[in-house]
């Protein structure tokens, strides 16, 4: 099924009463066409793209799906139990670096405890089921985060590899945020590990008493974006703010983010977070949101087929029901764009398949897989 939705409202129609011409690219982004490659998904959270197999879906109560290229679904077995309550369930999904040879796939997950839930990784081989489809074979918790709490507040979580092959994942600080400035703790922390789940070896504070050698940075909220910059090879991560400040960051070996000391938003109650915007020793974001949007997953365009989205990154907002096309010029956030608001879904995540196309995923009880074509 497919559905014409304008992304840019009435700049067609200004122009043709104007009689003003539009450039072939303007009016080839002035509106996509939404293609429903999978739907009667349940609350889904993250999507991995086969190469020439279709897709793997996590949804938040601990089901992997997969989705084959002409849309036929089925589940595939082997995952691990998750704790699906408020936030926390089967999360992000992300495949090996070598993934045509070796049929690794990592998933994120809230880990349920006698201490509490919190955030782990998973590792296991995609194999063929004996019925057909797939299963997840081989299948073993490798790290497990000790941001351990009650409650379904705040897991993260997102995975991206680095360039040289390891793992950087995103832990939420679990709604208490005094934890993130405690470096002897995971939570509000993104961590870079090896694909065994060990500490990468050259991290900032491997050596550290008393720090977890799992930290690459700390002071973050609740980071459910990250994604690889094509370009610099560097991590960028996208994290919910309370009552707006929601951040874009790129987190640096070793360096505090601020939460809950600064902020640019306030408490939900609208009392003052902290002790400002800035304090010494804290990093900035390069971008942040008030009013927050609530966002949740990202993707960087390379594609040629979005001319006047290359180069620019895409941000899905839960909140604000759209997709946010971030306007980049040389690692700077210059404008910003509202896409797909006429669908009115909180979009969960974003990304770009290996085909040049943007696939996003709706997050509701019926949630969809779209690709959008322009």
């Amino acid at each position: 099924m497919t559905l014409n939705l304008s992304i840019l409202p009435g700049v067609a129609a200004l122009a043709t009463v104007l009689g003003l011409p539009l450039a072939p690219a303007a009016l080839a982004q002035s509106a996509v066409q939404l293609e429903t490659v999978g739907a009667g998904l349940s609350y889904p959270w993250s999507v991995a793209i086969l190469p020439d197999e279709g897709f793997l879906v996590t949804e938040r109560d601990g089901a992997v799906k997969h989705i084959d290229p002409s849309g036929r679904q089925s589940e595939v077995a082997g995952a691990p139990e998750v704790f699906a309550q408020g936030q926390g369930g089967l999360l992000d999904v992300a495949l090996s670096p070598d993934f045509s040879s070796d049929r690794t796939v990592f998933l994120t997950y809230s880990q349920g405890s006698p201490e509490g839930a919190g955030t782990s990784l998973f590792r296991a081989r995609l194999a063929d089921a004996f019925e057909g489809g797939f299963v997840l074979e081989d299948g073993q918790t490798i790290f497990s985060g000790n941001n351990r709490a009650y409650g379904g507040r705040h897991f993260g979580s997102r995975l991206a590899f680095a360039p040289d092959g390891t793992l950087f994942m995103t832990v939420g600080e679990r709604g208490d945020g005094e934890r993130a400035q405690d470096t002897a703790d995971h939570a509000g922390s993104v961590l870079r590990l090896t694909r065994d789940g060990q500490p990468a070896p050259d991290n900032p504070f491997v050596d550290q008493e008393g720090v977890k050698p799992e930290i690459w940075s700390y002071g973050h909220r609740n980071p459910q974006a990250a994604a690889i910059h094509p370009d610099t090879g560097v991590l960028w991560t996208v994290e919910h703010g309370a009552r707006g400040g929601d951040e874009i960051n790129i987190p640096e070996a070793g360096k505090n983010y601020g939460w809950p000391v600064i902020s640019y938003g306030r408490h939900y109650s609208g009392g003052k977070i902290g002790v400002g915007t800035s304090k010494d020793g804290m990093e900035q974001p390069i971008h942040y949101w008030d009013p927050s949007i609530a966002p949740s997953g990202m993707a960087f365009v390379t594609s040629d087929l979005y001319p006047e989205w290359k180069g620019d990154m895409l941000v899905g907002a839960l909140a604000g029901r759209h997709l946010a096309r971030v306007d980049l010029e040389d690692g700077k956030v210059v404008g910003e764009e509202k896409l797909l608001t006429d669908l009115g879904e909180r979009i969960r995540d974003v990304r770009q398949g290996p085909d040049g196309y943007i696939y996003v995923l709706t997050d509701s009880d019926d949630g969809r897989l779209l690709r959008l074509k322009p």
